[in-house]
C-alpha cells in the first residue's frame, strides 16, 4: 500500500485532507476547532465509541468539541466506534507522539501535517518489533506490558499499545491472526492452561472492541508449553509469561519501510 504524503497549512485553524465522504466537517478539508472554549457549552460524549476516544480528547471541553464538531458524522449526538477511529486518527496526526502534551492553542497556529489514508501508523507497527517467524510476523507482548501478575484483565494501558495494531488490521482486511497465549511453570498444568487461555482470549476481545472482526483470530492457550528461557529465575519466568500476535502469512519487512 502507498502512503500519501500531502502537506496541508492551516492559518486560523489548523487542517486536515480526508476524503469527502469522511464526513460534513472533513468534506471542506478542515477541521473546526472552536469548540470548548472557556464559556462555551460543555460537550458530553456519549455513544458505543466513547471510550475508545484518546483520554486527551475525553478529558478537556475542547477535545470532546473537536470529535463532536467534527465526528458525528450523522448528526445523532452520539460516537459510534467508527466515528471514534476517526477522531483518533485526525488527532494523532496533528499532536503527534506526545499527545499528552497538546497545546490546544496551537490550533491557531500554522500547522503542517501528514495524512496516511491507508489508515495506519507505519512508524508505530516498526516500533512493535516484529519478528519473523514460519507463521508469519510475530510481536510477543509480556505480561507486564498487558497484564497484573495471575490476572486475565488487562491493564489501563494495554488498548493504548494495541491500538496502532487496531488500526493496521482495520486497513488490511485479508490478514488473518493468530493470538497465543503463555505462562511459566508455576502453578499447576490446569490452572496455567487456563489462565493462558483467558489471556489470549482478552487480546481478541481488546481487538473486537476496536472494530476489528473477531471471526478473522485464531485464540489458542499453550500453558507453559514452549518455554522461551528457562524458568530457573524470575527473569526468565517473566519472558516466558507472554502473549504472541502473529499476523499469519505476513513479512516483517513490510513494516519497515514506509509504503
Amino acid at each position: 500500500m502507498s502512503k500519501l504524503k500531502t502537506p496541508i497549512i492551516g492559518t486560523a485553524l489548523a487542517a486536515i485532507a480526508l476524503a469527502a465522504s469522511a464526513g460534513p466537517a472533513l468534506a471542506q478539508g478542515r477541521l473546526d476547532w472552536g469548540g470548548g472554549r472557556t464559556g462555551d457549552r460543555d460537550y458530553r460524549l456519549v455513544g458505543a465509541g466513547a471510550p475508545y476516544l484518546f483520554p486527551e480528547l475525553r478529558a478537556t471541553n475542547r477535545g470532546r468539541a473537536f470529535v463532536m464538531r467534527n465526528f458525528d458524522f450523522n448528526r445523532d449526538g452520539r460516537v459510534s466506534p467508527r466515528e471514534a477511529r476517526a477522531a483518533n486518527h485526525a488527532f494523532a496526526q496533528i499532536a503527534g507522539p506526545r499527545r499528552d502534551r497538546f497545546d490546544w492553542n496551537s490550533r491557531d497556529r500554522v500547522v503542517s501535517v501528514e495524512v496516511d489514508p491507508g489508515g495506519w501508523d507505519h512508524h508505530a507497527m516498526r516500533g512493535y518489533g516484529f519478528r519473523q517467524t514460519a507463521r508469519g510476523a510475530t510481536l510477543r507482548l509480556e505480561e507486564d506490558v498487558l497484564f497484573m501478575t495471575d490476572s486475565d484483565v488487562l491493564r489501563s494501558g494495554a488498548i493504548e499499545k494495541l491500538r496502532p495494531l487496531a488500526g493496521y488490521l482495520r486497513s488490511e482486511p485479508g490478514v488473518r491472526v493468530s493470538i497465543d497465549g503463555y505462562t511459566d511453570s508455576r502453578g499447576t498444568d490446569a490452572h496455567n492452561q487456563d489462565l493462558s487461555e483467558r489471556r489470549a482470549a482478552s487480546v481478541r476481545a481488546a481487538f473486537d472492541s476496536m472494530g476489528v472482526v473477531r471471526a478473522r483470530f485464531s485464540v489458542v492457550g499453550h500453558g507453559e508449553r514452549d518455554p522461551i528461557a528457562t524458568n530457573a529465575t524470575a527473569a526468565g519466568m517473566r519472558q516466558n509469561r507472554r502473549v504472541e500476535v502473529t499476523l499469519l502469512g505476513q513479512r516483517v519487512d513490510r513494516f519497515a519501510r514506509d509504503d
